[in-house]
């Protein structure tokens, strides 16, 4: 028998699909031709059936589907420490925001976005969501390096140098969408920064056009107690409620944080389909509070995970937030078995991806689907012995143990060397970005 042509034969220790729920397939093999996955199949059978242009063996390896990382502001990698230990609106409107305002530009926009793609590939991430200015520059970044990404059209009620008035952000943000509404890997979205800093006007206006465009709406919401308690006095509403009036909270919304819900908000948001982004790390950093994610996830809502930016974490370790997200939901809920590790995986795989409405396309192994793909060595000693796949990626397992990633089937890493990324010159260049901003500093 004349066997079946393919590009990619990836052989594997152990295969977590995700789809089906908490499953680990022994020894098996994913096929991949023309960027998308053909098959999943026992080793043996696939040896047999495909004629392979590349096959890639990792005996102790875990092959999972790449990671996403739901929520980001990607080209802060460049204010990566500049000013830890600090309460939310302390950090963001004393320091975050003076600094960003002398160096935002397309400039560190770009360089940033480079930085974190290279940090998010070594750790296995192959998608992001992106919320930050210039998004037409970080399009451009993410395209030229093969990177799956949804860029946040930004929405905030206060000049930036990205635009100076409403009409303005929303001109450029419909630019930005034309330009890469048919792109194979970037994607758009509307994001308003938060209830705080968006009006209700802005806000009807962002409903009307998501629904004419098709697109999420990527928005922080109940980020903290302060911000709840804010909107009640201004508009005799807690936040969600507010966001309901408007017509927003459905199926579109992707609302991050979330660490203030009540139990009939959770069950608005299960009945509307609206995605959760949990950042636990960056809350617990920033004591904003903490997002009942085992409640979330019981209800029925597709919950998902992000880092939050790399000033308030510190990094863009999905692993690492996988872990915390697990850990964290346990002792929230009072319940050892809150959010089990299949389910936080879920989270950051599949769930990062539904929430982006990328879930047709990535987020599980799945004939069909794009070749996202990233091995996991499992046969270091800090993973071993090894009796559940699925619990060492999660509460043992480190992002330096990923070895290979893949993005539609182009390989990205290889035994943890980036591919077609000079980590020298990045390096060089985030350190000139910190001499810049500490002289910044020292001047004000």
């Amino acid at each position: 028998m004349q066997r079946e042509a393919c590009d990619l034969l990836i052989e594997a220790g152990h295969v977590v699909p995700v789809v089906p729920h908490g499953v680990v397939l022994e020894d098996h093999a994913v096929a991949v031709r023309d960027g998308a996955i053909v098959a999943v199949l026992p080793i043996g059978e696939a040896r047999l059936r495909f004629e392979a242009k590349e096959t890639v063996s990792r005996p102790d390896a875990a092959l999972i589907p790449g990671l996403v990382n739901a929520h980001t502001h990607n080209p802060m990698t460049l204010l990566r420490g500049v000013a830890d230990d600090l309460p939310l609106m302390q950090w963001l409107q004393g320091h975050i925001w003076p600094i960003e305002g002398a160096v935002i530009g397309p400039e560190f926009v770009a360089d940033g976005v480079a930085l974190a793609i290279a940090e998010m590939l070594r750790g296995g991430t192959t998608c992001c969501n992106e919320n930050y200015f210039f998004p037409d520059v970080q399009a451009a970044v993410y395209h030229r390096h093969g990177f799956r990404a949804r860029v946040g059209l930004p929405i905030i009620d206060f000049p930036t140098a990205w635009a100076k008035s409403s009409d303005e952000y929303f001109d450029r943000a419909g630019e930005v969408h034309d330009q890469w509404r048919n792109d194979a890997l970037v994607a758009t979205a509307f994001a308003p920064h938060a209830p705080y800093t968006v009006s209700d006007t802005n806000f009807e206006r962002i409903r009307m056009l998501a629904d004419q465009l098709d697109v999420p709406v990527h928005c922080h919401v109940h980020e903290t107690a302060h911000e709840v308690a804010e909107s009640q006095q201004q508009h005799s509403q807690r936040p969600l409620a507010r966001l309901d009036r408007l017509g927003l909270v459905n199926d579109r919304l992707i609302a991050v944080h979330m660490t203030q819900l009540t139990d009939a908000e959770i069950a608005l948001c299960a009945e509307r389909g609206v995605s959760v982004v949990h950042c636990p790390e960056s809350n617990l950093k920033l004591a904003s509070g903490f997002c009942r994610a085992a409640d979330v996830q019981r209800a029925g809502i597709n919950l998902a995970i992000g880092t939050d930016g790399a000033a308030s974490n510190n990094d863009l370790d999905m692993f690492g937030e996988m872990r915390s997200a697990a850990l964290l939901a346990k002792a929230v809920a009072a319940d050892a078995s809150a959010l089990d590790a299949a389910t936080a995986l879920h989270a950051a795989t599949l769930g990062g991806a539904r929430a982006l409405g990328f879930d047709h396309l990535v987020g599980s192994i799945e004939p069909g689907k794009q070749a996202d793909l990233v091995c996991v060595d499992l046969g270091e000693l800090e993973t071993q012995p090894l009796h559940h796949a699925i619990s060492q990626l999660v509460y043992a397992c480190g992002r330096h143990q990923v070895s290979d990633v893949w993005i539609a089937g182009k390989r990205k890493l290889r035994e943890r060397m980036l591919i077609d990324i000079d980590t020298a010159a990045l390096v060089a260049n985030a350190r000139q970005w910190r001499d810049r901003i500490v002289a910044i500093r020292v001047g004000e």
